[in-house]
């Protein structure tokens, strides 16, 4: 019996020395094992942005668990180097909570401090240099410039109303035949329109024959008979002058001394015919229309100008017009003309164009756009190209290059537009390189958004003046 006792301590004993040895060996080839079930879980970071945490296990939206964060992954306060004065203290969770000195959160972690150095790298947006190669940045050297301010507008070609002719008869009459009987003719100057028989006009011509004879009958009577015939000739043929009688007809009328049954009547002006009321074989009185004629050498252009550009047009400025019908010529002019009224329907003022037509190709009624001639500033002015500026409706946005890779958003104050570029009330400073091309891809790729809120947010927490206001921005 006392034999079996022994046996089975002996074995016991070897079991137990097994067990021990192999615990031993264990923990001499994984010395941590013990260390990592006695450190202290902080809390749980994204697995691709450390900046995003969680105090419970959790997973991101490609599925990915989140990974433990301990407290001896933390270097020590003394450990980290100083990055200039501590401005406040931030929540180590990333909650908008922060502190003017040094605290725990709720679950006892140490608020973190914010350096003067991380301050000032705040709102910047960070992109790689091969991300800036893809994307084509190109930047530009902020500087001051003369602005050139051209104005565009619309409008439609007009008769020039200060040469606009009507022929009209100053005695009653008949027309007994018509040499121009088309409207839209073109007629020169002198060209007779059509001929005319008037009782009127015969009595006229025989009086003035009379008169003419009587004055050559009393060339030997005395000096008054003789004055008083040649007073009487000449009132005949001036009448005959102020009833437009074209002073070769007044000629032959002279040499023939026989009354003309017919006269003409001759165009004023060289133009085209726009009215023709006249009818062969009609009668018409005195004053009656009978053709209305267009010089169109020089013609109007009503220009539409929206009410913003209207104060930029002056009198006399030059003008280039693009016809719609002929794209590859362009046509020269000088503003002659600003109505003093606008169109409340489409809060437009018309200004008038003066535009040559010896070739006659400017037709009214055809359709021309209008750029009047560009308006410097004597002073040079601060000015960004339009390709730099990010409008979101709000606020008017220009990203700065600040080194390598970064980039740092302002908001700016801007004034007028000219010749591609945008004059800088406040936000920027010359010397400034700011980006003209692909900012947008830029405002994709990083969160331009955030990177704004950020000057509100650190300069809130600070109390300092925020980078908009610095700037005079409204």
């Amino acid at each position: 019996m006392t034999k079996y006792f022994l046996a089975s301590l002996i074995l016991m004993l070897g079991v137990g020395l097994g067990f021990w040895a192999a615990r031993h060996q264990g923990l001499q080839q994984n010395p941590d094992a013990t260390a990592v079930s006695e450190r202290k879980l902080l809390y749980y970071r994204h697995p691709m942005n450390p900046k995003v945490t969680s105090p419970t296990p959790a997973k991101d939206d490609m599925g990915m668990d989140y990974l433990p964060v301990y407290a001896e992954d933390q270097s020590p306060p003394e450990a980290q180097p100083q990055q200039g004065k501590i401005l406040y203290y931030r929540h180590p969770m990333g909650a908008a909570d922060t502190s003017p000195v040094p605290k725990k959160d709720e679950m006892g972690m140490d608020y973190l401090p914010v350096y003067e150095s991380e301050l000032a790298n705040a709102g910047q947006i960070q992109i790689s240099p091969e991300k800036i190669q893809k994307l084509g940045v190109s930047t530009e050297t902020l500087a001051k410039r003369t602005l050139t301010r051209s104005i565009s507008a619309l409008g439609s070609i007009q008769i020039d109303e200060r040469h606009i002719h009507a022929v009209t008869p100053k005695f009653e009459g008949w027309v007994q035949r018509l040499y121009v009987n088309a409207t839209g003719q073109a007629v020169k100057r002198g060209q007779p329109l059509l001929e005319v028989y008037s009782p009127e006009l015969m009595t006229a011509q025989q009086e003035y024959l009379i008169a003419r004879q009587g004055q050559q009958a009393l060339r030997q009577g005395s000096a008054q008979a003789r004055g008083t015939a040649k007073q009487l000739t000449d009132n005949a043929l001036q009448r005959l002058h102020y009833w437009d009688i074209a002073p070769a007809q007044l000629q032959r009328l002279q040499s023939q001394e026989k009354p003309v049954d017919t006269l003409p009547l001759l165009s004023p002006v060289n133009g085209v015919v726009l009215e023709k009321p006249a009818l062969e074989g009609m009668r018409f009185m005195p004053g009656e229309l009978l053709f209305r004629i267009a010089d169109l050498s020089t013609v109007w252009l009503l220009a539409e100008v929206f009410e913003q550009d209207i104060a930029e047009v002056r009198l006399g400025q030059a003008v280039q017009v693009h016809i719609n019908a002929y794209p590859d010529q362009l046509f020269s002019g000088k503003v002659g003309f600003i109505y003093p009224t606008l169109a409340t329907e489409t809060r437009t003022v018309k200004v008038r164009v003066e535009l040559p037509n010896a070739e006659g190709l400017l037709k009214p009624g055809l359709y021309g756009s209008v750029t009047l001639a560009a308006l410097e500033d004597k002073d040079e002015q601060l000015a960004v190209p339009d390709s730099a500026v990010i409008d979101s409706g709000t606020r008017q946005v220009v990203l700065v290059q600040r080194g390598e890779g970064r980039f740092e958003p302002h908001v700016v104050k801007l004034g007028r537009q000219a010749d591609g570029y945008r004059e800088v009330l406040a936000g920027l400073d010359a010397g400034d390189q700011v980006v003209t091309r692909a900012n947008f891809l830029i405002d994709a790729e990083s969160n331009l958004k955030s990177a704004l809120d950020g000057f509100d947010s650190h300069d809130a927490e600070t109390g300092q003046v925020t980078h908009e206001t610095q700037h005079g921005d409204q």
